[in-house]
């Protein structure tokens, strides 16, 4: 079996160097590049199981191309930036982004970043690939929400970490602290407004009454709570 490939997308020399030395080091496959119309190119010939990204690019808003990954690729990504106010880490993780590094950063923990995603729900699950509840079914391998009529509606893979923990523990309490214990990433402000972002945005993907959700509910206080059965195949 393979080892894991990590794409690492940076316009500095030294950066792509240290990050390329660490992984290849820890086992990871790694293939690196300056500009991110290079970095496009090579996904159309290997498919990475994470994307390290940063976000100034010369050729490119980064911020534009994490979530272009995170809804159309199929890619685990990472952000790696120097940018390191909340509202920069806070606006890559709700456009779908799994994690933010802030630069400068310890080879050694953007190694550990990578192994807890690969260890995640979405890169190893312990269910099957496809949901059934409510009139809907949810396509884990495509990253894709069916409604009765067969028709289809994208969803991010950071969307789709939070709606399978609620589709594998259907009618129980899903506290916010087991929510960062499951889907990784450091608690606090920024973690919170992303989760509270990708529950919005999967309550309207799911037609979802705003000021009374019937699927997934919020215990004010304790957590949130998926109401519906759910078949998996």
């Amino acid at each position: 079996m393979s080892a894991p490939l990590i794409s690492i997308l940076d316009d500095e020399p030294a950066i792509r160097a240290i990050l390329s030395e660490a992984l290849t080091e820890a086992g990871f496959r790694t293939m690196a590049f300056a500009r991110a119309t290079e970095f496009e190119a090579a996904l159309k010939r290997a498919t990475p199981d994470v994307c390290l990204v940063d976000l100034s690019l010369p050729d490119r808003d980064g911020l534009s191309l994490v979530h272009r990954l995170a809804l159309e690729q199929g890619a685990v990504v990472i952000i790696v930036s120097g940018r390191a106010q909340v509202q920069d880490r806070v606006t890559g993780l709700e456009l779908g982004a799994d994690d933010y590094i802030i630069k400068p950063f310890d080879p050694a923990e953007v190694v550990a970043r990578v192994r807890a995603r690969l260890r995640s729900p979405r890169a190893a699950p312990s269910r099957g690939e496809t949901a059934s509840f409510v009139g809907w079914t949810a396509h884990f391998d495509r990253y894709a929400l069916e409604d009765a009529e067969g028709q289809e509606t994208p969803f991010s893979h950071a969307e789709g970490e939070v709606l399978r923990l609620f589709l594998e523990s259907p009618k129980r309490l899903i506290t916010r602290a087991h929510m960062q214990e499951s889907l990784g990433g450091a608690a606090g402000e920024s973690f919170d407004r992303a989760m509270d972002v990708r529950i919005s945005r999967l309550r309207t993907k799911l037609r979802e009454d705003p000021k009374n959700p019937r699927l997934i509910k919020t215990i004010y206080g304790a957590g949130y709570i998926f109401l519906g059965d759910v078949e998996w195949g």
